[in-house]
């Protein structure tokens, strides 16, 4: 078995550049990925947190990337502006465990092309890096759950509080303790 180093991880180049960048802190999550995106002939650079990830992109300035949304030292959409600098034009999705509509709005404003709930197949991942149309998807028949339409409000709130939990307790009339519990945790099924 080969072990996935930091930085570059080989791959077959067709003759228009395709340079990823995975950052992931989820180790078998990035290696899965990592042979996804090889056999569809990206050269994968990979990191597993924020400042690691600054580093590769500098050196790698890649044509694509793939986020994790939280990082344990930070959040992946800061990576957005910086790898935008490095190659303006690149192709940015956004993977998360914890979706919301608010969290996946605020990517998208920054510049994501695309933005994902884990967990996500490696196929899907690369047709939203290529744009391609995912046609096997069936509209939402069935309105949100209540505990869907809390989550969507709290997160919404959330991100116009800029992340910040006890600004966002305030707002909420919450106890932040109460709030981070919440905040943990993966959405309800809509």
């Amino acid at each position: 078995m080969q072990k996935e180093q930091p930085g570059m991880a080989g791959g077959r180049v067709g003759s228009e550049s395709r340079k990823l960048l995975l950052v992931d802190d989820e180790v078998a999550l990035r290696k899965n990925l990592v042979r996804a995106f090889e056999r569809e002939g990206f050269e994968v650079a990979t990191a597993g947190s924020l400042k690691e990830a600054y580093d590769v992109a500098a050196d790698f300035c890649p044509d694509y990337a793939v986020l994790d949304l939280n990082l344990q030292d930070g959040y992946g959409m800061e990576l957005i502006g910086t790898l935008q600098e490095l190659r303006p034009g690149v192709r940015i999705v956004i993977l998360t465990g914890y979706d919301s509509i608010a969290s996946s709005l605020v990517a998208l404003k920054a510049g994501a092309a695309g933005y994902l709930a884990k967990p996500v197949q490696a196929e899907q991942v690369v047709a939203t890096l290529l744009g391609q149309a995912d046609d096997g998807l069936e509209p939402l028949v069935r309105p949100m759950s209540a505990d869907r339409v809390r989550w969507e409000h709290i997160q919404r709130v959330f991100e116009q509080c800029n992340r910040n939990v006890s600004e966002t307790a305030r707002r909420l009339n919450m106890h932040r303790r109460t709030l981070q519990r919440i905040l943990s945790k993966r959405a309800p099924r809509p």
